[in-house]
């Protein structure tokens, strides 16, 4: 997909598109991709949260940097939007959409459910199908 303007992007979004939920994945969904090699998650938190709380398996962006940076990100795996609270990550979701990033996705859920994932027996799970991948 090619850039679009915002205005044309939400124009295209009606009751159908917000209500089937697509538009987010579940933690487990998502670490179930990551642990393939399918996805990758961004970090749009600002660096004084990332020095806070690191997420070295993330690929950290700034939000307030998304505009000069967002070539950086991979186009060939599924892209997980991620802050602390959820909105910067529903920004960041729109903006890449509007970049013309098809496979985005908003991580559904904060800092409890990411690290719910993160659990020892999850990890060692996920870190073994990431190393056969």
């Amino acid at each position: 997909m090619s850039e679009i303007s915002l205005d044309e992007w939400l124009s295209g979004r009606d009751f159908t598109f917000w209500s089937n939920g697509y538009h987010k994945i579940d933690p487990a969904q998502f670490f179930d991709l990551w642990a393939e090699g399918k996805a990758v998650l961004l970090d749009v938190r600002t660096p004084e949260e990332q020095r806070f709380l690191a997420l070295p398996f993330a690929m950290a962006i700034p939000l307030h940097e998304l505009p000069q940076r967002w070539q950086e990100i991979p186009r060939d795996v599924l892209v997980a939007t991620f802050c602390s609270g959820g909105d910067r990550s529903n920004v960041a979701f729109t903006y890449l959409r509007s970049k013309g990033f098809d496979n985005v996705r908003i991580f559904k859920g904060t800092y409890a459910e990411l690290t719910a994932e993160l659990m020892p027996g999850k990890l060692r799970k996920y870190l073994e199908k990431r190393q056969s991948a």
